[in-house]
């Protein structure tokens, strides 16, 4: 499996010829969108920064909420939550995604927004084998609220998204305080993940940072 960050939420998850795209921007937060056949589109929530279904072509399979899905041998499970601590009575729901492909639990937090993450909705996502987690404040949790619900969870590797990086226009932190409390400051970024199940961690959750394409 090879997994690629375009900045804020969004991710290609790509098995063999099968793709996936989580979160895809418009050109407004400044950086640039993306652009290429999928065959399954996810969506956490229906803002600017994370709906831009139009960006990508060939109108894939697309879920936009909770629910259990199979999609071409990947299986998609959406959990509710809130964009923010208030219920979300400020930025309205938001929706977590759990992901599997190839034998790997992948968790894509969406901009989860709640201060602690409930029992009743860790029970919901189960085992983690990849987390993708807000780490940037402001609209979602910030790098110490981020780093808590990493420590919950257990995820075998962890993933920080949506954050402060250079172009973007969305007034966030960088990934620094959340780099700090998971102890891998300083950590180089990587182009790409590419992961087997064989090869997940079995110990300590790893910290991997992704930069944009």
């Amino acid at each position: 499996m090879v997994i690629t960050w375009y900045g804020q939420s969004c991710f290609k998850l790509q098995s063999g010829e099968l793709v996936g795209v989580i979160d895809p921007f418009g050109k407004e937060i400044g950086l640039t969108p993306p652009r290429f056949r999928a065959d399954f589109l996810l969506i956490t929530h229906p803002h600017f920064d994370h709906a831009n279904k139009d960006t990508i072509p060939e109108s894939p399979f697309c879920i936009e909420g909770p629910g259990e899905y199979e999609v071409k041998g990947v299986t998609v499970r959406g959990i509710q939550t809130y964009h923010d601590a208030s219920e979300g009575k400020e930025r309205g729901l938001n929706t977590i995604y759990m992901i599997e492909m190839e034998g790997i639990k992948i968790c894509h937090l969406g901009d989860f927004g709640e201060k602690e993450i409930r029992d009743e909705t860790l029970e919901k996502i189960g085992d983690v084998d990849i987390l993708l987690v807000p780490v940037g404040g402001h609209y979602t949790t910030d790098g110490e609220e981020a780093a808590k619900v990493v420590n919950k969870i257990e995820p075998r590797i962890v993933i920080p998204m949506h954050y402060k990086i250079s172009g973007l226009k969305v007034n966030l932190d960088s990934a620094e305080k959340f780099l700090k409390e998971m102890g891998a400051k300083g950590v180089d970024a990587e182009e790409k993940l590419v992961i087997k199940e064989k090869d997940l961690p079995q110990e300590e959750t790893r910290v991997i940072v992704l930069r944009t394409p």
